[in-house]
């Protein structure tokens, strides 16, 4: 689980933002009939009452706050298109120089800092809700520090961006997308690639997992070796989560070079070894099956569908001249309403990216499983008692509704996960693993 907010300030990252970084969600594989009873795993997920109602009011303040807040990111956009704001930036930006990238650094930054701005009240109120909760124990001077490195990372990345936008508008005012689109793939995936290296540093503080827990790595390295895929040390690392969150988690990030398997100090303070393998089995299943360079891909084609059909809106958008005070779609202007068409498209293109998501998840749980099995007495009930785990430390919704599951979730709910990891037992019924052989 990553943050959205560096790339929600990318124009074309967007819609990347709502599929990478966001949380997707699984359909739910179908439970499989088995032995898990005669292990003794947990097969459900349990939360006291008084913890159940506090997962439920939480999740639904979540579900609430994003769809307010992507209504209420419409609404900003709406007004800044309304009162005219982009022209007026844009004048300062030609007044400014007649070079094109330097109007773009004095375009791009009062626009979006203007849009940042506005953003702050559901952003805020997010963070209110991880602090009530007791999701974030970060305070709000570091939280404002944080938002604003994130502005700050984001304008570096979009100023040039924006510019080889426009440059190219100017330039093929009919086939702009396209040449658009194939100039994203190696900025997407150079993006990847860097922001383990330059950006995520800038949040948190990442050390070589082996050191501080020569236990822990020892037995990952087993795990590594019996999927077939083993990792160098010095690609495991520990992350200082605990100087904001309280939840637990761990994730795959980078490409190729930069590419590594991140556990959240959190994680190994709660869980056992048995339970931390079963995160690195299922965090190895997303290196070993390839999930980052097929989510680029899968990305890229889906950017193909929205570049296109939003050329055909906007063609027909700027038909009119002098259209809210913009000379026409290469006019520095013309940035808020590209941007609402973004924010609209990555939110309708949720459910797609979520539910591609959840597939890629569920085929991690899969290897995690297979991936433990026979090194971890007991498998199945560590697998399941992680994700028992995973649930009461982060409040995970025990019953989301199909709607929210399908529109919202990255990953399937945790009581289906749970209930999976219980119950899979290839071995027991005589058949051959999916993954690990």
């Amino acid at each position: 689980m990553r943050s959205a907010r560096t790339a929600a300030v990318l124009l074309a990252a967007g819609i990347v933002a709502a599929t990478l970084f966001a949380q997707p969600a699984q359909a739910p594989a179908p439970p499989l009939a088995v032995s898990a009873p005669s292990r003794g795993a947990p097969a459900t997920y349990t939360l006291t009452p008084e913890k159940r109602a506090q997962a439920i009011a939480y999740a639904r303040a979540r579900y609430r706050l994003h769809f307010g807040a992507f209504g209420w990111g419409c609404l900003v956009l709406l007004g800044i298109i309304a009162l005219r704001l982009g022209p007026r930036f844009r004048d300062v930006a030609e007044s400014a120089s007649r070079r094109r990238i330097v109007q773009a650094a004095v375009f791009v930054p009062l626009l979006f800092a203007t849009e940042g701005v506005l953003e702050l009240p559901p952003a805020a109120y997010g963070h209110h809700l991880a602090r009530f909760y007791g999701q974030s124990i970060q305070g709000w001077g570091s939280w404002i520090w944080d938002q604003a490195k994130g502005l700050l990372v984001g304008l570096v990345i979009a100023i040039p961006l924006v510019w080889l936008l426009y440059a190219i508008l100017r330039r093929s005012p009919r086939r702009w997308w396209l040449w658009f689109w194939l100039a994203l793939l190696p900025i997407l995936v150079f993006l990847i690639f860097l922001t383990p290296l330059a950006i995520d540093p800038l949040f948190f503080r990442f050390d070589p997992l082996a050191p501080a827990h020569p236990e822990l790595a020892r037995e990952i390295g087993k795990v590594a070796a019996r999927a077939g895929a083993p990792i160098p040390s010095e690609r495991m690392f520990a992350m200082n989560a605990s100087t904001k969150y309280t939840g637990i988690n761990a994730y795959v990030t980078g490409l190729g070079a930069s590419k590594r398997v991140v556990v959240w100090d959190t994680t190994l303070a709660k869980a056992t070894i048995p339970q931390t393998l079963f995160v690195f089995g299922h965090e190895l299943g997303h290196y070993v099956l390839g999930h980052v360079p097929r989510t680029i891909a899968f990305l890229w084609a889906l950017l193909f569908v929205i570049l296109a059909l939003g050329a055909w809106i906007l063609d027909r958008v700027f038909r009119r001249p002098d259209r809210w005070g913009i000379r026409g779609l290469s006019d520095w202007a013309s940035l808020p309403v590209l941007l609402l068409g973004v924010t609209v498209a990555g939110e309708v293109a949720m459910p797609a990216v979520n539910g591609y998501s959840r597939a890629q998840e569920h085929a991690a749980d899969v290897f995690g499983l297979e991936a433990i099995h026979g090194l971890v007495p007991d498998s199945p009930r560590a697998a399941a008692e992680a994700f028992q785990l995973l649930g009461e430390t982060n409040l995970s919704d025990p019953d989301p509704a199909p709607f929210i599951t399908f529109w919202l979730y990255s990953h399937p709910p945790l009581a289906d996960r749970l209930r999976f990891a219980a119950e899979y037992d290839p071995w027991g019924k005589g058949e051959a693993p999916r993954y690990v052989k």
